[in-house]
């Protein structure tokens, strides 16, 4: 069995929702949920006794998905839910994310780890500001595939044109983002056309149902293809007679394969070994892939300590100089000399803002200058120097290692969420300028 077959034996896809309020979108993934006999006995019957308190005759899908009180008072979903299911084919771990402008922070969450996002529209309104949004944040976020779902068919008479028309707009606004991948299906997800079953009432329309699609969409990737990066989680050291001269350095591989007699780079050191041995579940094998946990033994006895970054194939740059897209999360606005903490993989390291090059107003795109500071869910450019280098990938080539997030050192709080560009100014020692700073 190849490389590529052993790492995608068991197929999964996690994909995140999007649409404007009122679309419909908690009762499509309700109905997803559903039709695909994903849902339990007990949940289908507490589903089934709110709707009939309600006075609804029929099962109101949405609220297997609306789980807080406050979703399901107003009738909106407000903080990203998860929900795992399976089909014969795939397993799915799907990401509800919000309609509201003000929860747009919520579907960078939801999508920042999607191959897929299933953008929701109504087809008596067509592509909206929301729709335009929510299809920039997939596209700033590179996730790979877009389903542009036409809700409410059945409202505008299953009319073959309207879904045309919808269509089309929405396909050249995606291809103008540099999404390549954009499928539309035309659906109903209170009837149930399209989602999972063919509708009788579409039979203009040729192509796949939603769930066939999410079925059969390629994911993932050859991870013999891309490059090794081993971020190191923890240092083993028994403490025992029988192991006295083993050391070992466990993780997550986040990318690429690695084998047994790999040349590697220790990073941000710069230091140079060879992988001696890897340690899956305790059993020696001659190779690893993503996103694998496993322990990695090297030839020299060298200086490697948690947060440091195995690297093998194209190496990253070390750098204390980043350059980013961020979307900001928090209430609190960020400003430039705002102090920080950075977190990249494993590592964790103190930051400074030096600069906010342009807020990106995403409606239009047009990157606008002068920016003072970035408030909750602004998508802006941002300069941050570090007091130690980091190892970052650009996040147009790797997702994993190239993101990052800025964390309020005061209390904890998650402010920023980062994907990295191009590193520069390479360096290899700690700013004494940031760590004056700090004191």
């Amino acid at each position: 069995m190849s490389t590529t077959q052993e790492a995608t034996a068991t197929s999964l896809l996690r994909f995140a929702t999007a649409g404007s309020v009122d679309d419909g979108k908690s009762t499509l993934v309700g109905r997803l949920l559903h039709d695909s006999k994903s849902v339990l006995a007990d949940q289908l019957e507490a589903v089934e006794h709110a709707s009939r308190r309600r006075g609804q005759d029929a099962p109101d899908l949405a609220l297997l998905t609306d789980g807080l009180r406050a979703e399901r008072e107003q009738g909106i979903t407000i903080d990203v839910a998860y929900r795992y299911f399976a089909t014969a084919r795939r397993r799915f771990i799907l990401a509800d994310t919000p309609g509201h402008v003000q929860y747009t922070r919520n579907m960078v969450t939801g999508a920042s780890t999607a191959e897929l996002a299933v953008v929701l529209v109504d087809a008596r309104n067509g592509v909206v500001e929301q729709t335009r949004r929510h299809a920039a944040v997939a596209a700033l976020l590179r996730v790979p595939h877009v389903v542009l779902a036409v809700n409410k068919m059945d409202l505008v008479d299953y009319a073959e044109p309207v879904f045309a028309a919808i269509a089309e707009e929405f396909t050249a606004y995606a291809a103008s983002l540099g999404v390549e991948d954009v499928v539309a299906v035309p659906i109903s997800a209170l009837a149930g056309d399209n989602v999972v079953e063919p509708s009788r009432h579409m039979d203009w329309y040729g192509g796949p149902t939603l769930l066939e699609h999410l079925e059969t969409v390629p994911v993932g990737s050859d991870p013999s293809a891309e490059p090794a990066r081993f971020p190191v989680q923890y240092v083993i050291r028994p403490q025992s007679e029988e192991f006295h001269d083993y050391r070992g350095y466990a993780g997550q591989l986040a990318s690429g394969v690695l084998r047994v007699g790999d040349p590697v780079t220790v990073l941000p050191s710069g230091q140079t070994s060879t992988v001696a041995a890897i340690d899956a579940l305790g059993v020696a094998t001659e190779l690893a892939w993503a996103p694998q946990s496993v322990t990695v033994r090297l030839a020299d006895d060298i200086d490697v300590s948690r947060g440091d970054l195995i690297a093998a194939g194209a190496t990253a740059v070390a750098s204390k100089d980043i350059e980013a897209t961020v979307c900001h999360l928090s209430e609190r606005p960020l400003h430039v000399g705002a102090k920080v903490l950075l977190k990249h993989t494993t590592r964790t390291v103190r930051a400074l803002v030096k600069e906010i090059g342009y807020r990106i107003d995403i409606d239009t795109l047009e990157q606008r200058s002068g920016a003072e500071g970035l408030n909750v869910n602004d998508i802006g450019h941002l300069v941050l120097r570090t007091a130690e280098p980091l190892a970052l990938d650009p996040y147009r080539d790797n997702r994993r290692t190239g993101s990052f997030i800025l964390i309020d050192p005061a209390d904890g709080t998650t402010l920023t969420a980062g994907m990295a560009g191009e590193a520069f100014d390479t360096v290899s020692t700690t700013d004494a300028s940031i760590e004056e700073d700090w004191v």
